[in-house]
């Protein structure tokens, strides 16, 4: 709709995870590096966190695109992690294309182990990557610790990439993980863009979509600012705002993106919400004011009052701690 109006030759603002569309920050180039390397030097075991919708996933298929540069990468990759551990074993083994007719958990576990020797005897690498990792249940992360038992002297057979939320550091921190989570050989956390960074995450973006050299222009600084302040700097949550913002543009015929643009957008997406959910609670304007030094005047009576054995049992808790 918006496209020919401002000389685009795609939607620069999809949500799919293009690798084209990457925006290199400093610490999405060292969590692709640190991916990298943990499997290329085989490690092990390596983990990558960061909150929705900043660019996990994104990461993920660049790095795929690297390994298959090369032909000794075979790659199991889970996107559905609620499964139970027989079911979570089964999709490994058709996922990496071996021809098996095991049904129990023990003859899926000796095929996959058989496969995954072999591979190493012939110097190729075998990758699992078990994306919204954080979904896991102790059960199946259980299977993984054991998989990882796969190694040689100098270095481990199965590669396993473990992807997810914040909750997935939770739960690898807990006490019940130690031997997982001591296993870990690389772990890496995506961070929200700040704001330079979102003008560039912007700009990259314009510039992939059209051959005009004042792109940037659509978006000028102050807008960037408005779309970081309601994003939080979450690159999906710019991708959706900016896509109705250049909408709400074109249908206005303006040649530039406005605040006012972003703010009637931020509130039709009711991103506004979230900014209130954060912040912290305020006493109501209109409460009365003497209801207010009525509540102070109680409190400190409360406070200074000598109280019986059975005040002191039933007062609130606060106030028997202020006593003692």
């Amino acid at each position: 709709m918006y496209k020919s109006y401002y000389n685009l030759r795609r939607n620069p603002f999809e949500i799919t995870p293009d690798p084209e569309f990457l925006f290199a920050t400093k610490g999405h180039n060292e969590a692709l590096a640190a991916l990298y390397y943990g499997i290329r030097w085989r490690k092990g075991f390596v983990v990558l966190t960061g909150q929705v919708g900043t660019g996990k996933t994104l990461l993920l298929r660049c790095l795929l695109q690297l390994l298959k540069q090369s032909k000794d990468v075979a790659y199991a990759y889970l996107f559905n992690s609620r499964l139970c551990p027989t079911e979570f074993l089964q999709y490994i083994v058709r996922d990496l294309g071996m021809s098996s007719t095991a049904k129990t958990k023990g003859e899926l576990l000796f095929d996959l182990c058989h496969f995954v020797v072999n591979r190493n005897e012939k110097n190729l690498t075998t990758l699992l990557i078990v994306d919204e990792a954080h979904h896991l249940s102790t059960e199946v992360l259980e299977e993984i610790r054991l998989l990882t038992n796969l190694e040689t002297a100098q270095h481990k057979m199965l590669q396993i990439v473990l992807i997810g939320q914040p909750e997935l550091d939770g739960k690898l921190d807990s006490a019940g993980m130690v031997q997982l989570k001591q296993r870990v050989a690389v772990r890496c956390h995506l961070k929200p863009l700040d704001c330079e960074e979102t003008k560039g995450y912007i700009e990259r973006r314009m510039q992939l979509v059209t051959a005009s050299s004042d792109a940037a222009a659509l978006f000028p600084m102050a807008t960037v600012g408005a779309i970081h302040h309601y994003s939080g700097g979450i690159p999906r949550l710019i991708n959706t705002i900016c896509e109705n913002a250049l909408i709400a543009a074109y249908v206005k015929q303006l040649p530039a993106v406005t605040p006012n643009i972003i703010d009637a957008v931020a509130k039709d997406l009711r991103l506004e919400v979230c900014l209130e959910d954060s912040l912290p609670v305020a006493m109501p304007e209109e409460m009365d004011v003497q209801q207010a030094a009525r509540i102070l005047l109680d409190l400190y009576a409360a406070l200074h009052k000598t109280p019986t054995r059975e005040t002191q049992l039933h007062a609130p808790v606060s106030v028997r701690m202020s006593q003692a």
